[in-house]
């Protein structure tokens, strides 16, 4: 906890380095915050490990940055993405309760990291719009969230553009009694698609050895969004969102052995299998005349994960903190997109596309931190992984309306066989030249291969291509008064072109060209500027920022002024460039240990400087969340209430969507309660009850409105927990 008291003297900047080198990532789970959450209002007294990669409070982290610990995501019953709708500066992309994805001032895709336990999900064989998908996490074992706003590319590579989302896993418990056994089973329901979840969860620890276990079941159905109006849509009465629903199962199982003091032997094993996933879509025929079908489907998917490592504290001279680990991970999934287009009176375009992809990753990363006097920390190291692809694809693809129909076949790849390698070295130091002043340095150097393999019926020549970079960054925290920070910011941060960005060839997934290849395609880069201010006292908490993300060479399709097969011809290039602004603004109170209050606000400005006509509106325009929560005093029952209104967006490209000109504002409501029912013995019993939107309004979230996807109409989640 020394690195939230106040820097003052050599004694107090001793102990500060002294925490700032903990054992790991997962003596960082436990409990670390617990004496100065009594004193400090939590939001900004949580411990983050992820924006430094060492444990500080969120008050002292020289970035703009959120923890969701494990309360919040049990209160709310949703999954960790679910929760970003509630806080400044996110978002969150997909329906259902498969296919959420995180999105971070206005980015989304393949420029937001995804992390588990500080080591990629991100894979290289993802279209940019699509990230990785947090469910694959195991969303039973996680402890809590920690999410960078901004790039971190110099701790963690490619993609770190926008942000970063580090899942953070519980670890198997220290201090458990010999042989003792710990654990909950939980059940969840949710009436949108009528939703169950069975969890269980199991912790001990043996002399030296350490476990901890997961399961978990889930099945829904596709759920049902309200009748009701928004924009130029207009539904009559409820209707189905077909392919929201899922059935899926996670497993996870973590050994911790102490091998000496201060060093430990870790391994994770999760293993998530998923049927039924969809992007959903509401049938053509509800929404107006001509508008077009777009079906998006995983019909399976199955994912493991493997991570085995080393970390501990050591007097060697390099290093006083190190952690070696490694990981590999396999991903099968098929890709079924469905696409019919009207193109006139009685004449549509209709394409079907089977995709498979066969994905293996082996990564690593060696970090290692040396303390040097009283004033400084150097973090430094080395990560890598490689990606390999391997894909099948077959497409059909029918004209009508034009005389008799027309059908083209084609069982080609669209993305070859290829592999993705990426090595990088980074290195950052933290000093603090005078007492209240802390500031970070960093800086890394990357190298990227993409490269085709063999691949049936393709037989053009492999194709290898080489990226290099470099970025850097520098933060800085003073502190002005005891209770009040100021945080400045500046960093590049960059993304390489993953394999469907440079191989892809093919009739586009949408139906409207053909996608050429382009392995020349470089990385994009951005600098990202924030400034903003924190305070705390006992019981109140606040914090500000404004920043600025320029995003240079942004992939985009462009026309290349030809045709293929009557088709006109488009590839990837580095022709953007983007830019966000935004203003972020939450506070929040705590009085008597019994009520906690917050009210946010964010406003987001995007815009398409290379081509203005075309807007990247992808997200809300302005977002406001207010949020009350009352505590009994006896820990008997809790009270919670949410309004989130979200301002209309007007950078819409207009006739790209059914709901016209501008994607209209909309204000939704939920309201939480718990209750702690009788113990037995050691065993708790805990039962929570969600309502979400309470008004049983017809609304869509901004990324997934011009592909019109609601979301679920008037619906209850439920909870029964019992802890041993």
């Amino acid at each position: 906890m020394s690195s939230i008291v106040g820097l003052a003297g050599a004694t107090t900047a001793a102990l500060v380095l002294s925490a700032a080198l903990p054992l790991g990532a997962s003596a960082q789970s436990r409990d670390t915050t617990k004496a100065d959450s009594s004193r400090r209002a939590a939001p900004l007294a949580a411990v983050t490990i992820t924006a430094t990669r060492t444990a500080r409070s969120t008050f002292d982290t020289p970035q703009p940055i959120v923890v969701l610990d494990s309360v919040q995501l049990r209160s709310k019953l949703s999954s960790p993405a679910d929760l970003f709708r509630d806080i400044a500066g996110l978002d969150v992309t997909g329906v259902g309760s498969n296919q959420r994805r995180p999105e971070i001032r206005g980015l989304r895709g393949q420029r937001i990291l995804l992390l588990q336990d500080g080591l990629r999900l991100n894979n290289a064989r993802r279209q940019q719009d699509f990230g990785e998908i947090p469910a694959i996490a195991g969303e039973g074992s996680l402890a809590r969230v920690e999410v960078v706003r901004g790039p971190s590319s110099v701790l963690y590579g490619s993609d770190a553009i926008g942000g970063v989302v580090n899942l953070i896993s519980i670890a198997p418990p220290a201090s458990l009694t010999s042989s003792d056994v710990h654990g909950s089973l939980s059940y969840r329901y949710i009436s949108a698609g009528s939703g169950n979840t069975p969890d269980l969860t199991l912790s001990g620890r043996t002399g030296r050895l350490g476990f901890h276990a997961n399961a978990a079941y889930r099945e829904a159905d596709p759920y049902s969004a309200p009748s009701g109006t928004f924009g130029n849509i207009t539904l009559n009465n409820d209707v189905r969102v077909r392919d929201s629903g899922i059935r899926d199962r996670s497993y996870d199982f973590a050994l911790n052995y102490d091998a000496a003091r201060d060093h430990e032997l870790f391994f994770r094993g999760a293993w998530y299998s998923a049927e039924r996933a969809g992007f959903g879509y509401v049938d053509p025929n509800e929404l107006g005349p001509d508008q077009p079908l777009i079906q998006i489907r995983y019909p399976d998917q199955d994912f493991n994960r493997f991570t085995l490592g080393y970390r501990g504290r050591s007097s060697i001279g390099v290093a006083d903190r190190f952690e070696l680990s490694t990981y590999t991970q396999h991903n099968e999934r098929h890709l079924n997109t469905l696409v019919d287009v009207p193109i006139g009176p009685g004449a549509n375009v209709r394409s079907l596309s089977l995709n498979f992809t066969d994905l293996n990753t082996f990564g690593g990363r060696a970090e290692l931190a040396k303390i040097i006097g009283s004033r400084s920390v150097v973090t430094y190291g080395v990560d890598w992984f490689r990606d390999r692809s391997q894909n099948t694809d077959s497409s059909t693809s029918t004209v009508t309306g034009f005389g008799p129909p027309s059908t083209r076949t084609s069982n080609v790849a669209t993305v070859p066989n290829a592999t993705f390698r990426n090595i990088g070295a980074f290195a950052q130091v933290e000093l603090r030249p005078v007492d209240r002043l802390t500031t970070t340095f960093g800086a890394r150097l990357q190298d990227i291969v993409a490269e085709t393999r063999p691949t049936p019926r393709i037989t053009t020549a492999t194709i290898k291509s080489t990226d290099r970079s470099g970025v850097w960054s520098a933060n800085a925290l003073y502190r002005v008064f005891d209770d009040l920070n100021v945080v400045a910011a500046v960093g590049r941060g960059f993304r390489a072109a993953n394999l469907v960005e440079r191989f892809f060839e093919g009739a586009a997934a949408e139906g409207g060209g053909f996608q050429r290849a382009n392995p020349d395609l470089g990385p994009e880069t951005s600098i990202n500027v924030d400034m903003g201010l924190r305070y705390r006292n006992r019981w109140w908490y606040g914090e500000a920022f404004v920043f600025r993300n320029d995003i240079d060479d942004a992939i985009r399709s462009v026309a290349t002024g030809d045709s293929v097969n009557g088709q006109p011809a488009f590839q990837n290039r580095n022709a953007g460039r983007l830019r966000i602004d935004g203003i972020e603004i939450t506070t929040g109170a705590r009085a008597y240990d019994r009520v906690d209050a917050s009210i946010s606000f964010t406003r987001l400005d995007g815009r398409n400087i290379s081509q203005p006509e075309n807007p990247i509106g992808d997200s809300y325009s302005n977002k406001a969340v207010a949020d009350l929560t009352y505590r009994q005093p006896g820990g008997r029952f809790t009270l919670g209430y949410t309004l989130r209104r979200q301002g209309k967006q007007k950078d819409v490209i207009i006739g790209s969507n059914p709901i016209g000109a501008e994607i209209p504002a909309f204000t939704v409501h939920s309201a939480r309660g718990s209750l702690h029912l009788a113990d037995v013995g050691r065993v708790r019993n805990d039962l929570s009850l969600v309502v979400d939107n309470i008004g049983d309004r017809l609304y869509a979230e901004f990324p997934n409105a011009s592909f019109f996807r609601p979301e679920p109409r008037r619906h209850v989640r439920l909870a029964f927990v019992t802890t041993f």
